[in-house]
């Protein structure tokens, strides 16, 4: 199958069209300049005949002038005898007389002698035997005498077809010039146009390869321009989507294989000790247990964010007490946090509005954060929990005084699959689930972090809800 190119589309469809107007108009102005020059030809023969047959007409009215004479005379002193021959034509239509002295061939065509017996003048374009092309005009004087039934005039056409052909050669230049400036500019703004496209298209199969290194070489700033810079944007997050995941993969597999080696070992240890240590099976089924419940939160992260992608992801909404919710998480970290000998301060307020939601997902979102302030958080570290109403919003804000989060990680924490901090354990996807969950609340979460060693900030807002 033949490819269709767009320089040969263009070269077909524009280029063709362009030469066939072009053609039209060179044809046209040929034709118009052809009508002009043989018209004035014509015209100024006439008017020459005309100012002949004036005079025959003036010289037949006086009765003691000898009208052959008169004839002759006017043949032989005709002015222009050197660019037009003036003949007189008899009354059996033969030519009798010329200004030249020569008379033409008994079988010479005369179409407009013809003509302008009948028809009162004619003219008539052709060639003679010798191949010279003529233009003749004939008028009749049949009512000035009786022996001459007409005069003729007689030019030869080949210095005007000179002309003629000048002009044609001029216009022919002028229309290839025309041509070739369209063909030189219109395959320079193809190419211009061929030349990014082709290389978008070599470099779209890098990046279906896997290969996100190379990119567009783009000196343009049109619609060309606009779209290698999109390609190249598109590399360069497709790149840094392809090492997070690559980064989320290994980290998810370390973060899969520690909790499985402890249960493996563990599982080991208590099948070779068996029930003789009642110590070491308590602390064996419970590091088993700790490591077990690691790896069911870490799945259901996984589960959420694969549900959020696929669009599964649902709420199942009421009105809810937010304080009981961001209880519960509290709750769950105090042992935690008071056994690595870090504090919880929970300035909890009496009450705070309703809020309509999934008390589920939002409790989720709690124990995500305050797991992210205590992990990310050193022995002697305090995590202090406010929540307080504010302009019809409930506000909970989770403050550390941890590792901090550099400035140039600040906008990518809720990134998918990213992790600011690699010493600590965690996916990676568990703030941009639970910042995708605040959001299907109508929602909003901040975070803020002076630099790093300074702590860090976690600031959800969710609309309460309003009387009915």
């Amino acid at each position: 199958m033949v490819k269709k190119s767009i320089t040969r589309r263009w070269i077909v469809n524009n280029l063709g069209v362009v030469v066939l107007a072009l053609l039209v108009i060179e044809m046209t102005v040929i034709y118009a300049v052809h009508s002009y020059f043989y018209n004035s030809a014509k015209q100024y023969l006439f008017s020459k005949i005309n100012a002949v047959t004036s005079v025959l007409s003036i010289h037949s009215q006086d009765s003691a002038a000898n009208f052959s004479a008169e004839m002759r005379t006017m043949l032989e002193t005709f002015n222009e005898k050197d660019k037009i021959e003036l003949m007189a034509i008899n009354s059996k239509g033969r030519v009798v007389l010329t200004s030249s002295g020569f008379s033409p061939d008994e079988g010479s065509l005369m179409p407009d002698y013809e003509d302008a017996m009948n028809e009162g003048e004619g003219s008539y374009v052709g060639k003679l035997s010798s191949g010279e092309k003529i233009l003749a005009v004939s008028m009749p004087i049949t009512s000035l005498s009786s022996e001459y039934s007409s005069v003729r005039m007689v030019t030869s056409l080949t210095e005007i077809d000179n002309t003629i052909k000048g002009y044609i050669l001029a216009v022919t230049a002028i229309v290839s010039a025309i041509i070739l400036i369209i063909v030189i500019t219109g395959l320079y703004f193809a190419g211009s146009i061929v030349r990014p496209i082709r290389q978008i298209s070599g470099i779209a199969r890098k990046f279906a390869m896997g290969d996100f290194s190379v990119r567009i070489e783009n000196d343009s700033d049109d619609e060309i321009g606009e779209l290698c810079t999109a390609i190249n944007h598109m590399a360069d997050e497709l790149s840094t989507a392809e090492a997070m995941k690559n980064e989320f993969i290994s980290s998810v597999s370390h973060e899969l294989r520690t909790p499985l080696t402890a249960i493996k070992g563990w599982a080991e240890t208590l099948m070779v000790d068996g029930g003789e240590s009642p110590d070491t099976m308590k602390k064996g089924v419970g590091v088993i247990v700790n490591e077990t419940e690691r790896l069911s939160q870490m799945v259901e992260e996984l589960l959420d964010f694969s549900r959020m992608q696929n669009g599964h992801f649902t709420l199942q909404n009421a009105n809810m007490d937010i304080l009981a919710e961001l209880g519960d998480a509290v709750l769950i970290y105090s042992d935690k946090a008071r056994r690595e000998n870090k504090q919880i301060i929970y300035e909890e307020p009496e009450m705070l509005p309703i809020v309509y939601g999934d008390k589920n997902r939002i409790r989720q979102v709690f124990i995500n954060i305050i797991d992210n302030a205590v992990k990310y958080s050193s022995s002697g570290d305090t995590v202090t929990i406010r929540a307080w109403e504010e302009g019809g919003r409930v506000t909970v804000s989770v403050t550390d005084t941890g590792c901090g989060i550099k400035s140039s990680d600040l906008t990518k924490v809720k990134t998918k699959f990213y992790k600011a901090n690699h010493t600590r354990r965690g996916s990676g996807i568990g703030l941009a689930v639970a910042d995708e969950i605040v959001a299907m609340h109508g929602g909003t979460m901040d975070i803020t972090s002076p630099g790093e060693g300074k702590g860090t900030t976690v600031t959800i807002s969710l609309p309460a809800k309003t009387s009915q």
